[in-house]
């Protein structure tokens, strides 16, 4: 397994979508009046919150820099950690569907905490407290991020991202010269998931459950009476087969209509005529009796001419785990005392 190159940017995208959640911070100065003065929208950038302070020490001259204007945010990882306490069984596996691949087997993920540091830089005590004031009511002490963790087969979850703790410095050592910073600490921890390789292939899907029923307790001896399987059905035209053609124009309440040929319908299966579906119910040389509106089709009126499509087993194999179908049920009744075998796929 190890060798195989697969990149989910999961790491990447949890990180980013946490700075996104405080990119739209503001804080706002009022005159004695309590009329607007000022509106500032807070910047925030990823990096040390060190980093910043040391631009701050930077004096502007004609060859430097201006220092960096106050209020600011900066975030920053500063660990990942295995969570035991969300783990499950690392051979579990989900199904999922990747686009032109179709439904492939995935790993369950292993969980793991990554701890992210939000410091809030501001020279003022008000703008600090402004700030944090539009933070904290939102963590009580969690706060559900969606994520788009594996684009590739559509995996979005819920990660929630904790509020551990905040720190407080207020750093106004040295002359009347000297900058002051109150530099506010938010420890945070986003439990997140690290997806393994995605399969290239698509897995194999289940396309028929069979139940037998038994009318003894007695599981060593017991013979089956009754089975009942069930398979997917298709409600929809896959193959546009237009095995035929209406010979007549039809309006919504028209059951009995007449194709040009009806040699390759079957009684008890569906057509498709445009977006509508129907069922036979009888067939009489060219002439259906049929059942309109089915499968949640709405009927329509359709004119002569128009293709009618047959929905049988081809239409059944072309069916996508992401459609709507239906299911076709059967039971047979049985005597015979044999059993079914899962691994000969047999009755013995």
């Amino acid at each position: 397994m190890l060798g195989t190159y697969y990149y989910h940017e999961i790491i990447r995208r949890t990180i980013i979508s946490f700075g996104t959640l405080f990119n739209n911070i503001q804080i706002r100065h009022n005159d004695e009046n309590g009329n607007d003065v000022s509106l500032i929208k807070v910047p925030i950038a990823y990096g040390p919150v060190q980093k910043f302070l040391a631009r701050l020490d930077e004096k502007p001259d004609l060859r430097k820099r201006v220092a960096i204007t106050l209020p600011r945010m900066a975030f920053e990882m500063t660990s990942i950690q295995y969570d035991s306490a969300r783990k499950v069984s690392s051979v579990q596996t989900f199904q999922a569907n990747r686009p032109g691949v179709g439904p492939v087997k995935v790993y369950m993920p292993a969980p793991y905490n990554i701890g992210i540091q939000l410091s809030i830089i501001a020279k003022y005590q008000d703008d600090m407290l402004q700030i944090i004031e539009q933070i904290l009511p939102f963590f009580q002490p969690n706060f559900n991020l969606t994520i788009d963790l594996v684009n590739t087969i559509g995996e979005k979850r819920d990660i929630p991202i904790v509020l551990e703790g905040i720190s407080m410095s207020d750093d106004y050592e040295g002359d009347f010269s000297t900058r002051r910073s109150l530099v506010y600490t938010l420890n945070f921890t986003a439990k997140t998931s690290l997806f393994g390789p995605v399969a290239d292939s698509s897995d194999s899907i289940i396309k028929k459950v069979q139940v037998d029923y038994y009318t003894d307790v007695n599981v060593v001896n017991a013979s089956r009476q009754l089975r009942y399987t069930v398979e997917p059905r298709a409600i929809k035209d896959y193959d546009n087969d237009a095995t035929t053609s209406l010979s007549q124009d039809i309006d919504e309440k028209v059951t009995e209509f007449n194709v040009s040929d009806a040699v390759s319908l079957v009684e008890n299966t569906y057509i498709m005529i445009n977006e509508e579906s129907m069922y036979i119910k009888e067939i009489t040389g060219n002439k259906l009796k049929v059942s309109r509106g089915q499968d949640g089709t709405i009927k329509s009126v359709h004119e002569e001419g128009d293709a009618i499509n047959v929905i049988n087993s081809s239409d059944d194999d072309l069916i996508l785990p992401t459609d709507d179908f239906g299911f076709d049920e059967n039971y047979f009744d049985f005597g015979d005392g044999k059993v079914y075998s899962p691994r000969k796929g047999i009755d013995v």
